[in-house]
This record gives structure tokens, C-alpha cells and sequence, in this order.
């Protein structure tokens, strides 16, 4: 028989599916496109998805905290405060007291023919106040006139005892100091008030007033306990002219050494003798004294309803 010969193109189209083979270069585009579409697809997603999901949590925490500071205005518009301890972001508190400080300048005496350098203390009052309110856990001090010491270490451990002591949060309230002066004090030794600013703290904190015939003065550590300062004298005379009747100083200063000055010539010799030092400043200033160790010993004397 003679044989047919049959077109290679009809071949190619009678060969079964599977012969046919694959075209690597198709294969190659088709997992590059994938590849393309899972990458565009993961970008959409991480820039626009997430996002979208994080601004809306954030809106309802903003109205959320707005909600909680607004039912804490109408509780205090109601008469109604925020009990110890309480994590609202809303509470507010305040608490003040008059302060006793030590100025020192340098007078020019003359005598005869001789100009002499005499070193005056003097005892000052400074206004302290203590403000709790709403912000993010801030602790803010302001000082008028401005008096060229720092008082923010003292009123940071004086917030830090506060909190501890009364397991109050303060992670949503900003605490502000003021602390004002009538008399223009070049130096003032910034932290013999932390006794006094952790005191103002536990006030404004528990809503307690505090005894307004008393003053103190002492440094505060992170435990609470007073320590020593200088001036004690010259800030008893201060507090004694302002009215107060009663003075709290630290314990460590039980003993305390008033110079007593006698004239020689063109200078000043000082002869200082140790004595206990509430019985000089109550024989010789007029105002009682009491020696405190710890804040929980002033918070006993001075805060009203605690006595």
C-alpha cells in the first residue's frame, strides 16, 4: 500500500493533551504573578488594614478617657470625690501651707576706719502648694520670683512617698508645686521642704486639711524618713512671726549650735556651744517644737482628722 503522509500541524493537534509539554517560559510569568499579587495584597493589608484597626481602638480609648474624665467633673460638681486609690485620670486635689526658709546675704559694716564683711541668716516664709490634676504623670514645679534652686528632686521623692504611702495612682494626674515668696530670696535650701511638699501630697491626695497653726521643715528620702537641715533657728523666728505656734523639725537636729557673737577689733569671733535645740528655740523664740523621724509621725500631728 502506498503510504500517506500526514502534516506535522495535524500531528501536533492529534497528540494527546498530556504530550504536548509545558512552555517553561508561561510556567516562570505565571508564579511571577502570584508572587507580585501576595506581595501587593500583604502591602494593602500592613498599610491600610492595620491602621484602620488601630485608629479606631484609639478613638474609643479617647472616648472612653473623656467619658471617665467627664463623670469625674460631674462627681466633684456633685460633691462627690474620687476614693483613695481610685485609677481615674480625673482626680483632682490641692492642698497648701506656709513654709519657713533661710536667706543669707553679706552686709558691709563699717567700723572706724575699718569695712568689715558680715554673713546674715535670715528666716523667710514661702507660700507651698501641692495641685493634682488631670494629665499624664507629670510632677511640675513653678516658683515666684524665681529663686535660683532647684526643687524638683524633692518634689519628685515627696510625690513618690505620697504614692506609696497612700496607694494612690498618679499615672493619670499631673501634680503641680507652687511655690510663691513675698521676699526676694537669692538661695533657699530646696530640699529641707520635701518633708513638708510629701506632706501637702498626702492632704491633697485624702482630702484631709492640715492644721494650719504648724509649720515644719526636714529633707524626705524615699522611706520616709526625715532628715536634717540647716537654719533651724532663723526658720523658727520666721514661723514664730507669722503667727504659728508650733513647729515640726527632724529629729537630727535635737542639738544645734547658735553662735553667739562677740566684737573684736574689725572682726567677729563666734563661740558656739552645743544645746538641745527645742529648749533654746521655746526659751528664746516663743514657739513650741516637736522632733519628727518619719512622715507618718507628721502626718499624725498635723493633719486634722488624724488627730
Amino acid at each position: 500500500m502506498p503510504r500517506t503522509k500526514i502534516p506535522y500541524s495535524r500531528i501536533e493537534n492529534i497528540l494527546p493533551e498530556n504530550d504536548k509539554g509545558d512552555d517553561p517560559t508561561k510556567t516562570s510569568r505565571l508564579v511571577t504573578a502570584l508572587l507580585i499579587a501576595s506581595v501587593c495584597i500583604n502591602i494593602y493589608f500592613l498599610a491600610f488594614y492595620v491602621p484602620s484597626d488601630q485608629n479606631r481602638i484609639s478613638e474609643l480609648l479617647s472616648q472612653v478617657n473623656s467619658l471617665t474624665l467627664e463623670n469625674t467633673r460631674l462627681n466633684i460638681e456633685a460633691g462627690q470625690t474620687p476614693s483613695v486609690g481610685s485609677l481615674s485620670p480625673g482626680s483632682t486635689g490641692y492642698a497648701s501651707l506656709q513654709a519657713p526658709a533661710v536667706s543669707q546675704s553679706i552686709q558691709i559694716v563699717n567700723r572706724g576706719r575699718y569695712v568689715a564683711q558680715v554673713v546674715v541668716q535670715k528666716g523667710s516664709i514661702m507660700n507651698i502648694s501641692a495641685e493634682i490634676t488631670p494629665g499624664r504623670g507629670r510632677v511640675l514645679v513653678q516658683t515666684k520670683p524665681l529663686m535660683g534652686v532647684v526643687f524638683q528632686g524633692a518634689a519628685n521623692t515627696a510625690v513618690a512617698v505620697a504614692r506609696n504611702r497612700t496607694g494612690f495612682d498618679l499615672s493619670g494626674s499631673d501634680v503641680i508645686f507652687s511655690i510663691e515668696s513675698g521676699d526676694m530670696i537669692s538661695e533657699v535650701d530646696g530640699p529641707s521642704a520635701g518633708a513638708l511638699m510629701t506632706l501637702l501630697m498626702i492632704s491633697a491626695i485624702e482630702k484631709q486639711p492640715i492644721d494650719e497653726s504648724l509649720t515644719l521643715t526636714g529633707t524626705i528620702d524615699s522611706d520616709g524618713h526625715i532628715g536634717a537641715i540647716g537654719g533651724v533657728v532663723a526658720k523658727a523666728t520666721a514661723a514664730k512671726e507669722i503667727g504659728k505656734t508650733l513647729f515640726l523639725i527632724p529629729e537630727e537636729n535635737q542639738m544645734i549650735s547658735p553662735p553667739v557673737q562677740t566684737t573684736g577689733g574689725i572682726f567677729d569671733v563666734s563661740r558656739q556651744s552645743p544645746v538641745d535645740a527645742r529648749d533654746y528655740i521655746e526659751e528664746n523664740i516663743g514657739i513650741s517644737v516637736t522632733y519628727v523621724d518619719t512622715i507618718d509621725e507628721v502626718i499624725a500631728i498635723a493633719l486634722k482628722s488624724s488627730q
